[in-house]
């Protein structure tokens, strides 16, 4: 994979993503709702955003949408919660399903036993800013090139793949392809990052209830080999 950057922005740029990577291991090695879990999970959404601002200047609407300030100030908001909402509608129904599939569910419990085991308010909080934080480094500063939407996705989906969860593996290149078609269509953040906000939120609020596991995992540690991460 090719980052059609030089200098200092392609430094930035991959400096941040290690630097998350590293960040995204540790958080989900520790006992969830601990204060070194919330410490990790906000310099993980912190790497991401200054990654991203470093980086340069990013596109907060575009183009396309300056040129119909009126109309976007009434559609733009819209569009992208009613996607953000279709995709969890769909990430809901495969939940359904996958919870009657032992493999898949232990992979799901992993993830979601993290939301579980910590206030609402703090979590919520926290996914809220890692979302938009992705958004600005991968459908933003990431952005780049002849084929954006295909580095976009294989980029977000094996930072994803670093928490060795095959459910989040799925979910992480679902979500970057409507990400990105949104950044694509858009060409802004905004639209991307209010869809990535309303899919998080929703996630948190709707999918732990289904996965809460009758004899859990030991107490902050995921059921596979590398812990998982949030939804974001």
């Amino acid at each position: 994979m090719t980052i059609r950057r030089t200098g200092k922005p392609a430094a930035w740029l991959c400096t941040a993503g290690i630097g998350a990577a590293a960040l995204l291991r540790s958080s989900f090695s520790v006992k969830a709702g601990s204060p070194r879990f919330y410490l990790l999970t906000t310099g993980l959404a912190g790497t991401w955003a200054a990654g991203a601002l470093g980086a340069g200047p990013i596109p907060w609407t575009g183009d396309r949408l300056g040129r119909h300030a009126t109309r976007s100030l009434l559609v733009v908001p819209v569009v992208p919660v009613a996607t953000g909402a279709a995709a969890f509608t769909v990430f809901y129904g495969a939940a359904r399903i996958a919870r009657h599939h032992r493999a898949l569910r232990r992979a799901i419990t992993g993830v979601l036993r993290y939301a579980d085991a910590a206030p609402g308010a703090p979590i919520m909080l926290i996914a809220s800013g890692s979302a938009i934080a992705e958004e600005l480094y991968f459908r933003g500063a990431l952005w780049t090139g002849p084929r954006p939407l295909t580095t976009t996705t294989l980029a977000y989906t094996a930072s994803t793949a670093a928490a060795g969860n095959p459910a989040l593996v799925l979910a992480g290149l679902f979500t970057s392809l409507v990400f990105g078609w949104q950044r694509a269509a858009t060409g802004g953040v905004f639209a991307p990052a209010l869809t990535h906000l309303t899919w998080s939120i929703l996630m948190l609020r709707y999918l732990p209830p289904m996965f809460r596991d009758p004899d859990p995992a030991p107490a902050g540690r995921a059921p596979w080999a590398l812990p998982g991460r949030l939804p974001t």
